[in-house]
């Protein structure tokens, strides 16, 4: 099973600004307002770009009417309507446990080689894939990033950690 995130919005960790002289040496640096988010530049000075779209790896897979086994999917940020669309479907209202799988057909754009991913396709899928996919939907929407940088205590090298969990469910 292979999880595929971006660090953080926009896929990479900004730099650090360089200090300048007069701040090195103590004297107190002017400060010019922060740019807005949209204008955030990465470390190669390139606008920052807000990834929209996850990659994934099914643990199982889909199977579909013909036997083919589809494991590799894309799943796209939600929007406000995509959380408040599936409210009004009747068979949430008979049923909240149905909510996952409504919301999860509106956000799964690709999966393998299939033409269109609806809720008929999740509701088809086997409940470790759904559960995979709901604990993937919370990291991306609700975190944004399964990584984190941080620096080693004894030589403060830095070096990621995956904060997402490595298996089935974990976070």
């Amino acid at each position: 099973m292979k999880r595929t995130l971006a660090r953080g919005a926009g896929g990479t960790a900004l730099a650090p600004a360089p200090a300048t002289p007069r701040a090195a040496a103590g004297g107190a640096e002017p400060t010019a307002p922060a740019p807005p988010p949209a204008a955030a530049a990465d470390a190669v000075g390139a606008p920052r770009q807000l990834r929209t779209e996850f990659p994934f790896q099914l643990p199982r897979g889909y199977v579909d009417e013909q036997g083919t086994v589809h494991q590799d999917g894309v799943m796209r940020l939600a929007t406000a309507r995509d959380e408040l669309v599936p409210l009004r479907d009747v068979r949430v209202q008979e049923n909240p446990a149905f909510l996952s799988v409504v919301l999860l057909g509106r956000v799964i754009t690709r999966l393998g080689t299939l033409p269109q991913v609806h809720d008929g396709v999740v509701e088809a899928m086997f409940a470790s894939d759904l559960a995979f996919l709901q604990d993937f939907y919370r990291q991306v929407n609700a975190e944004g990033h399964t990584r984190a940088s941080v620096e080693c205590p004894h030589c403060s090298a830095p070096f990621e950690v995956e904060l997402g969990g490595g298996r089935l469910g974990e976070s």
